[in-house]
């Protein structure tokens, strides 16, 4: 994530949507990927270029968004939050809390797709193409949803995250329950959107034949790996083949973890660069250049973490197969990037 700073010269951050030091309102515009500070104007708001903006829905009505649209727009919804097919009911405790972390997660998902250049259509611009999420609760959540457990994942365009990820209690239980080393809002959107990024792409033979050289059959029984992944644990040799435990249990899987730790990499490296931590950002380095710089930094993070008690920031081993993995994941988004 790159720095922002009000008009005022004071830093803000991403999810801000007021500036500490002069009380601006503050919005992101997903166009020019900037924070604007703004000031009203005749039930609109006016950003310091002139440009006219109005809020998105979601923040005028339940105040989970920071996205701003132009003013000249039909939807009320701003672009990232055109993109929710399922919301929470609000009328749940806590759901208010719990749908804004899910939108700050979606929104940095979000941010990171734009840069990349990557394309981005809703299932009412695209119905056989288009993505949509539906943020879902389960009898959990409270009493009157009629599953009784609803499962984050992917389907035909349809990203599903459980309400309960953005639950910090819920979320660490599951992870205990799993055995897993890292679980994150954002780092379930981000291996979601992996597998809507492979099923847009329609991959040539070239494409599809080198996926399978390094994941493996795609069509593979899906249903009968992850019975024998959760029944019987990875591979004893999963940590040199693969980036996590879950990757190995089938190559959707694989590919998708490849992918969303592409996603993590980049957005870290950003942040790193923009505070001075590293001398050029992503876009400026070669994959290899990325995995190599990523990898003595996120060493530094975890000693930083453990020096004040808390457990690894990136708790991963990129391996040499690892390494094959992320380079083919970029070369997928490249392909898109050309395709656009």
């Amino acid at each position: 994530m790159q720095r922002f700073t009000c008009r005022c010269g004071q830093p803000v951050f991403f999810d801000n949507a007021q500036c500490t030091a002069c009380g601006a309102r503050l919005g992101f515009d997903s166009e020019a990927l900037v924070m604007r500070a703004l000031q009203p104007d005749d039930g609109q708001w006016v950003s310091e270029d002139g440009a006219t903006w109005l809020l998105c829905d979601n923040a005028i009505q339940h105040g989970v968004c920071n996205w701003l649209l132009h003013a000249d727009q039909e939807s009320p919804l701003c672009r990232a939050c055109q993109f929710n097919r399922t919301v929470p009911n609000l009328e749940q405790p806590a759901n208010s809390e719990r749908w804004a972390r899910l939108e700050q997660a979606k929104k940095r998902l979000f941010y990171t797709l734009l840069q990349l250049g990557l394309p981005l259509a809703t299932l009412a611009e695209s119905p056989q193409r288009g993505l949509a999420f539906d943020f879902v609760e389960d009898q959990r959540s409270g009493q009157g949803f009629c599953e009784s457990f609803a499962h984050t994942g992917y389907a035909a365009g349809i990203v599903t995250i459980n309400l309960l990820e953005a639950d910090d209690v819920a979320r660490e239980e599951q992870r205990e329950f799993l055995r897993e080393d890292y679980r994150t809002v954002l780092g379930h959107l981000r291996h979601e959107s992996g597998h809507y990024f492979w099923h847009l792409l329609q991959p040539d033979a070239d494409i599809a034949g080198a996926f399978k050289a390094l994941f493996g059959d795609e069509f593979e029984d899906y249903a009968a790996a992850l019975e024998a992944h959760y029944t019987q644990g990875p591979p004893q040799d999963w940590s040199s083949r693969f980036i996590s435990a879950y990757a190995s249990a089938h190559p959707s899987e694989d590919w998708a973890e490849s992918w969303g730790h592409y996603l993590h990499i980049y957005d870290a490296l950003e942040t790193a660069a923009a505070h001075g931590l590293v001398p050029q950002g992503p876009e400026e380095m070669t994959v290899q250049e990325r995995i190599t710089r990523w990898r003595d930094l996120s060493v530094t993070l975890n000693e930083l973490n453990r020096s004040i008690g808390l457990s690894d920031a990136y708790p991963f081993v990129l391996n040499t197969a690892v390494e094959l993995k992320l380079t083919f994941v970029d070369r997928v988004i490249s392909l898109f990037q050309t395709l656009r």
